[in-house]
Protein backbone atom coordinates (compact mmCIF):
# COMPACT_ATOMS: atom_id res chain seq x y z
CA UNK A 1 0.00 0.00 0.00
CA UNK A 2 1.15 3.52 -0.82
CA UNK A 3 -0.03 7.00 0.09
CA UNK A 4 -0.74 9.27 -2.87
CA UNK A 5 -1.24 13.03 -2.73
CA UNK A 6 -2.35 14.62 -6.00
CA UNK A 7 -1.73 18.23 -6.96
CA UNK A 8 -4.23 19.33 -9.62
CA UNK A 9 -3.53 21.48 -12.63
CA UNK A 10 -4.57 25.03 -13.44
CA UNK A 11 -8.28 25.89 -13.64
CA UNK A 12 -9.07 22.66 -11.79
CA UNK A 13 -9.41 21.07 -8.36
CA UNK A 14 -9.35 17.78 -6.53
CA UNK A 15 -12.37 16.68 -8.58
CA UNK A 16 -9.93 16.17 -11.45
CA UNK A 17 -8.58 13.01 -9.83
CA UNK A 18 -11.89 11.34 -8.91
CA UNK A 19 -11.60 8.34 -11.23
CA UNK A 20 -7.86 7.85 -10.74
CA UNK A 21 -8.31 8.01 -6.96
CA UNK A 22 -11.13 5.45 -7.10
CA UNK A 23 -8.95 3.05 -9.09
CA UNK A 24 -6.06 3.42 -6.63
CA UNK A 25 -8.29 2.96 -3.58
CA UNK A 26 -9.67 -0.25 -5.06
CA UNK A 27 -6.06 -1.44 -5.09
CA UNK A 28 -5.78 -0.63 -1.37
CA UNK A 29 -3.85 2.64 -1.59
CA UNK A 30 -4.53 5.76 0.48
CA UNK A 31 -5.30 8.79 -1.68
CA UNK A 32 -5.63 12.52 -0.98
CA UNK A 33 -6.92 14.92 -3.65
CA UNK A 34 -6.77 18.44 -2.19
CA UNK A 35 -7.94 21.52 -4.08
CA UNK A 36 -5.69 24.57 -4.21
CA UNK A 37 -6.88 27.85 -2.71
CA UNK A 38 -9.04 29.91 -5.06
CA UNK A 39 -9.81 27.05 -7.45
CA UNK A 40 -12.54 24.41 -7.72
CA UNK A 41 -14.78 24.23 -4.66
CA UNK A 42 -12.46 26.76 -2.99
CA UNK A 43 -13.13 29.39 -5.66
CA UNK A 44 -14.85 31.60 -3.07
CA UNK A 45 -11.41 32.15 -1.47
CA UNK A 46 -9.74 33.53 -4.58
CA UNK A 47 -8.03 36.91 -4.55
CA UNK A 48 -5.28 38.73 -6.48
CA UNK A 49 -2.81 37.90 -3.68
CA UNK A 50 -2.96 34.12 -4.15
CA UNK A 51 0.16 32.81 -5.85
CA UNK A 52 2.49 29.85 -6.09
CA UNK A 53 3.57 30.05 -2.44
CA UNK A 54 -0.06 29.85 -1.30
CA UNK A 55 -0.58 26.68 -3.31
CA UNK A 56 2.64 25.14 -2.03
CA UNK A 57 1.45 25.77 1.53
CA UNK A 58 -1.90 24.16 0.71
CA UNK A 59 -0.15 20.86 0.02
CA UNK A 60 2.47 21.23 2.77
CA UNK A 61 -0.37 21.59 5.29
CA UNK A 62 -2.09 18.45 3.98
CA UNK A 63 1.13 16.53 4.62
CA UNK A 64 1.55 18.04 8.08
CA UNK A 65 -2.00 17.89 9.41
CA UNK A 66 -2.65 14.41 8.03
CA UNK A 67 0.81 13.44 9.33
CA UNK A 68 1.70 11.74 6.06
CA UNK A 69 5.01 9.98 5.45
CA UNK A 70 6.60 8.23 2.47
CA UNK A 71 4.17 10.08 0.20
CA UNK A 72 3.93 9.58 -3.55
CA UNK A 73 3.44 13.26 -4.51
CA UNK A 74 1.85 13.63 -7.95
CA UNK A 75 2.29 16.97 -9.70
CA UNK A 76 0.13 17.33 -12.79
CA UNK A 77 0.66 20.17 -15.30
CA UNK A 78 0.80 23.43 -13.26
CA UNK A 79 0.74 21.21 -10.18
CA UNK A 80 4.27 20.13 -11.05
CA UNK A 81 5.56 23.56 -10.03
CA UNK A 82 3.65 23.27 -6.76
CA UNK A 83 4.96 19.75 -6.13
CA UNK A 84 8.56 20.85 -6.59
CA UNK A 85 8.06 23.59 -4.02
CA UNK A 86 6.50 21.11 -1.59
CA UNK A 87 9.46 18.76 -2.05
CA UNK A 88 11.84 21.52 -1.00
CA UNK A 89 9.70 22.38 2.04
CA UNK A 90 9.02 18.84 3.29
CA UNK A 91 11.52 16.44 1.68
CA UNK A 92 11.47 14.06 4.66
CA UNK A 93 7.74 13.36 4.10
CA UNK A 94 8.09 12.29 0.47
CA UNK A 95 8.88 8.83 -0.82
CA UNK A 96 8.74 9.75 -4.48
CA UNK A 97 7.99 12.78 -6.64
CA UNK A 98 6.02 11.91 -9.79
CA UNK A 99 5.25 14.45 -12.49
CA UNK A 100 2.36 13.76 -14.87
CA UNK A 101 2.87 16.02 -17.89
CA UNK A 102 4.02 18.51 -15.28
CA UNK A 103 6.06 21.69 -15.19
CA UNK A 104 9.41 21.28 -13.45
CA UNK A 105 10.93 24.58 -12.35
CA UNK A 106 14.38 25.41 -11.03
CA UNK A 107 15.13 27.63 -8.05
CA UNK A 108 14.19 31.23 -8.87
CA UNK A 109 12.33 30.27 -12.04
CA UNK A 110 8.71 31.22 -12.75
CA UNK A 111 6.26 29.57 -15.12
CA UNK A 112 6.46 32.62 -17.36
CA UNK A 113 10.20 32.03 -17.76
CA UNK A 114 9.36 28.90 -19.78
CA UNK A 115 7.37 30.81 -22.40
CA UNK A 116 8.26 33.23 -25.18
CA UNK A 117 7.09 36.87 -24.83
CA UNK A 118 4.13 36.40 -27.18
CA UNK A 119 2.63 33.63 -25.00
CA UNK A 120 3.15 35.71 -21.86
CA UNK A 121 1.42 38.65 -23.55
CA UNK A 122 -1.48 36.41 -24.60
CA UNK A 123 -2.09 35.11 -21.07
CA UNK A 124 -1.73 38.57 -19.53
CA UNK A 125 -4.11 39.93 -22.17
CA UNK A 126 -6.75 37.32 -21.33
CA UNK A 127 -6.52 38.30 -17.67
CA UNK A 128 -6.84 42.00 -18.50
CA UNK A 129 -9.78 41.52 -20.86
CA UNK A 130 -11.76 38.85 -19.04
CA UNK A 131 -10.42 38.56 -15.48
CA UNK A 132 -10.05 42.04 -13.96
CA UNK A 133 -6.30 41.82 -14.49
CA UNK A 134 -5.71 38.95 -12.03
CA UNK A 135 -7.79 35.96 -13.20
CA UNK A 136 -7.10 33.88 -16.31
CA UNK A 137 -10.29 32.34 -17.75
CA UNK A 138 -10.46 28.79 -19.04
CA UNK A 139 -11.28 28.22 -22.68
CA UNK A 140 -13.71 26.88 -23.63
CA UNK A 141 -15.48 28.85 -20.91
CA UNK A 142 -18.29 26.30 -20.49
CA UNK A 143 -16.01 23.38 -19.53
CA UNK A 144 -17.57 21.73 -16.45
CA UNK A 145 -16.08 22.52 -13.03
CA UNK A 146 -13.41 24.81 -14.47
CA UNK A 147 -12.68 28.01 -12.57
CA UNK A 148 -10.45 30.95 -13.49
CA UNK A 149 -6.80 30.44 -12.65
CA UNK A 150 -4.79 33.00 -10.67
CA UNK A 151 -2.42 35.10 -12.76
CA UNK A 152 0.06 35.61 -9.90
CA UNK A 153 0.99 31.92 -10.06
CA UNK A 154 2.55 32.52 -13.49
CA UNK A 155 4.71 35.38 -12.23
CA UNK A 156 5.90 33.98 -8.90
CA UNK A 157 9.43 32.52 -8.86
CA UNK A 158 9.84 29.15 -7.17
CA UNK A 159 11.95 28.80 -4.06
CA UNK A 160 13.69 25.46 -4.38
CA UNK A 161 17.02 25.54 -2.59
CA UNK A 162 16.82 22.66 -0.11
CA UNK A 163 19.57 20.18 -1.05
CA UNK A 164 17.73 17.32 0.70
CA UNK A 165 15.06 17.48 -1.99
CA UNK A 166 17.64 16.30 -4.51
CA UNK A 167 17.64 12.87 -2.86
CA UNK A 168 13.92 12.24 -3.46
CA UNK A 169 13.42 9.65 -6.25
CA UNK A 170 11.74 11.25 -9.23
CA UNK A 171 9.67 10.02 -12.15
CA UNK A 172 8.15 11.71 -15.17
CA UNK A 173 5.09 10.54 -17.13
CA UNK A 174 4.81 12.25 -20.50
CA UNK A 175 1.55 12.24 -22.46
CA UNK A 176 2.56 12.01 -26.10
CA UNK A 177 -0.59 13.07 -27.98
CA UNK A 178 -0.14 16.83 -28.28
CA UNK A 179 -1.10 19.24 -31.03
CA UNK A 180 2.07 19.96 -33.08
CA UNK A 181 3.34 23.45 -32.41
CA UNK A 182 1.06 24.08 -29.41
CA UNK A 183 2.91 26.93 -27.63
CA UNK A 184 1.34 26.14 -24.25
CA UNK A 185 2.51 22.52 -24.32
CA UNK A 186 5.98 23.18 -25.79
CA UNK A 187 7.72 23.62 -22.39
CA UNK A 188 6.32 20.30 -21.18
CA UNK A 189 7.83 18.52 -24.18
CA UNK A 190 11.22 20.06 -23.37
CA UNK A 191 10.95 19.12 -19.69
CA UNK A 192 9.98 15.55 -20.59
CA UNK A 193 12.96 15.23 -22.92
CA UNK A 194 15.29 16.40 -20.14
CA UNK A 195 13.78 13.89 -17.72
CA UNK A 196 14.13 11.10 -20.27
CA UNK A 197 17.80 11.93 -20.74
CA UNK A 198 18.50 12.05 -16.99
CA UNK A 199 19.60 8.60 -15.69
CA UNK A 200 18.51 9.58 -12.16
CA UNK A 201 14.87 9.87 -13.27
CA UNK A 202 12.38 7.14 -14.13
CA UNK A 203 10.68 8.05 -17.40
CA UNK A 204 7.42 6.69 -18.81
CA UNK A 205 5.05 7.66 -21.62
CA UNK A 206 1.31 7.40 -22.10
CA UNK A 207 -0.24 7.56 -25.56
CA UNK A 208 -2.93 10.06 -24.66
CA UNK A 209 -3.68 13.76 -24.43
CA UNK A 210 -2.75 16.25 -21.71
CA UNK A 211 -5.81 15.02 -19.76
CA UNK A 212 -4.96 11.40 -18.82
CA UNK A 213 -7.10 11.70 -15.68
CA UNK A 214 -10.05 11.98 -18.07
CA UNK A 215 -9.05 9.84 -21.05
CA UNK A 216 -7.38 6.83 -19.40
CA UNK A 217 -7.81 7.07 -15.59
CA UNK A 218 -7.47 3.31 -15.06
CA UNK A 219 -4.27 3.03 -17.06
CA UNK A 220 -2.83 6.08 -15.33
CA UNK A 221 -3.69 4.64 -11.91
CA UNK A 222 -2.00 1.36 -12.83
CA UNK A 223 1.17 3.14 -13.93
CA UNK A 224 1.24 5.25 -10.77
CA UNK A 225 0.84 2.15 -8.63
CA UNK A 226 3.71 0.49 -10.48
CA UNK A 227 5.93 3.54 -10.00
CA UNK A 228 5.09 3.66 -6.31
CA UNK A 229 6.35 0.10 -5.96
CA UNK A 230 9.53 0.56 -7.99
Amino acid sequence: MATFVFVPGAWAGGWQWREVARALRIRGHEVFTPTLTGLGERVHLRSPQIGLETHILDIVNVLKYEDLRNVMLIGYSYGGAVATGVAHCEPERLGKLIYVDGFVLEDGQALYDLYPPEVVAMIDGMAQQFGEGWRVPHFPPDAPYRTDHLLKTYHDPLRANNPRANDIPKAYIYCTEKEPGDPIMAPIARIAAAAKANPQWVYRELATTHSPWETIPGELAQLLAELAGS
